[in-house]
């Protein structure tokens, strides 16, 4: 995604190029979000600390309504979900995509209205059912053959629910083979090309209970080329022009999903958003006008580009090691609170926050945990002079970091706070060593 406004800055143009839009440099070394200083949010809340900027998360949520003016946005909240997160999307007219169904039960406890969420997932338990339909939940996506008969039997013969199908168009896009979710021969989704796809169609077309609504596909994650989205929409259209000459059923929605690729060091490229939006739209009309098809409403799920750049994390230097040709700068948090580096090698841009420090020269930030590959940011530049007691940040922290956070080695997971107009407040309180206690009845 293309960045939603050119930040404010004293420092050069791109070093905080993929900062929130907020960011200033107040004096050299401080920088402030929202307004508000990085170093007071740290004194105030600890580290390791989230920080989500509200008004970058409400931009990117406008920039996505005013790019797809008449498609159904849904938020993916699998990128990181709070109830002020979901507040925040409601508000601004975006919907839901949930993968279970505490996803589901925190939003609509929230005030989400359920009829505007979508529950998604490959493997739904039944109690991701039964939410979903006590709850009065929007859209079901199936995923397997054998979810069909399950969801018609909990909705009973006189009740009604609205599904889609998630389809495997087989195309392969995203930035590495473990978020690639649009090719053949992986958990997710029915395959066009070996008609497993048509088949639970058909089935699904045979159940009065369930209306079938439209087809979904998710091509990955970290795509920033449109080119895959095209091809999506031409193979997509091609089966729903098919299921209208078998079965006679115009489908009324497509779901492209998401996947929207973002930078998370200056330079990187980024889906360009407006050409997305443009060339779907066009590539869509096009296909449906040459197989007779009346235009589906277009459904997009971003989430990492909406969530993504809106947030920063925030760790305190604990050690600084040199060893050999190399310098190793620990960090309080690390692969509990930001597993990534270690799952898909991804690589951030940290920044000394709070001083001006000496000459760049390279580190590899680490974190705090039992394991060697608990990397943070190799080989990266930071100020030769880094010393414990200093504080980093690290922008692009806003998706899949709380979501993903895990109880490796018990140190509790991080808190969130958000920040706007001058204003900093906790969203989602620090994981204490009480909650920990108290899960743990074994003795």
């Amino acid at each position: 995604m293309t960045t939603v406004h050119e930040p404010a800055l004293t420092a050069a143009p791109d070093a905080l190029s993929v900062w929130p839009a907020s960011t200033t440099e107040v004096r050299p070394g401080e920088v402030a979000v929202g307004g508000v200083p990085l170093t007071e949010v740290a004194d105030r809340f600890g580290t390791p600390v989230y920080v989500v900027d509200e008004a970058e998360v409400r931009d990117r949520c406008r920039t996505y309504r005013h790019a797809f003016p008449d498609a159904e946005i849904l938020y993916a909240a699998k990128a990181f979900l709070c109830r002020a997160m979901a507040h925040w999307a409601e508000e601004e007219g975006l919907g839901l995509d949930v993968c279970s169904a505490g996803e589901l039960e925190l939003a609509v406890t929230t005030g989400f209205p359920p009829e505007r969420i979508v529950l998604h997932g490959n493997a739904k338990s039944p109690r991701d059912l039964e939410t979903a339909l006590r709850l009065g939940v929007g859209r079901v996506v199936i995923d397997s053959p054998s979810e069909i008969a399950r969801l018609a039997a909990a909705v009973g013969p006189g009740g009604h629910q609205k599904v889609m199908v998630r389809v495997v168009p087989g195309i392969a896009a995203g930035g590495h083979e473990k978020i690639r979710t649009g090719t053949e021969d992986q958990k997710f989704g029915l395959s066009i090309s070996d008609g497993h796809a048509q088949h639970a169609i058909a089935r699904i077309l045979d159940q009065p209970q369930l209306e079938l609504t439209g087809l979904h596909c998710h091509l990955g994650s970290q795509i920033t080329s449109v080119k895959p989205y095209l091809a999506a929409v031409r193979r997509l259209v091609g089966l729903m022009a098919g299921l209208h000459r078998r079965h006679g059923v115009i489908l009324p929605e497509l779901d492209l999903g998401g996947g929207h690729g973002i930078a998370y060091r200056p330079g990187e490229p980024a889906l360009d958003l407006t050409a997305l939006a443009r060339r779907v739209r066009a590539e869509l009309t096009d296909a449906c006008a040459t197989a007779g098809l009346p235009v589906p409403r277009l459904i997009i799920e971003p989430g990492r580009a909406i969530a993504g750049p809106a947030g920063i994390a925030l760790y305190h230097v604990l050690a600084v090691k040199r060893t050999g040709a190399h310098t190793y700068v620990a960090v309080d948090g690390g692969m509990s609170d930001n597993p990534r580096p270690a799952l898909y090698g991804v690589r951030y841009a940290p920044r000394l926050i709070g001083r001006e420090g000496g000459t760049p020269a390279p580190v590899t930030v680490v974190g705090r945990h039992c394991e060697a590959g608990d990397v943070l940011a190799a080989d990266v530049e930071l100020p030769e002079d880094i010393r414990p007691g200093d504080l980093l940040a690290v922008p692009v922290a806003g998706a899949y970091h709380l979501s993903m956070a895990s109880g490796y080695n018990l140190v509790g997971r991080p808190p969130v706070a958000a920040v706007t107009s001058g204003r900093a407040r906790l969203l989602v309180r620090r994981e204490s060593l009480d909650d920990i206690r108290m899960r743990d009845v074994g003795l």
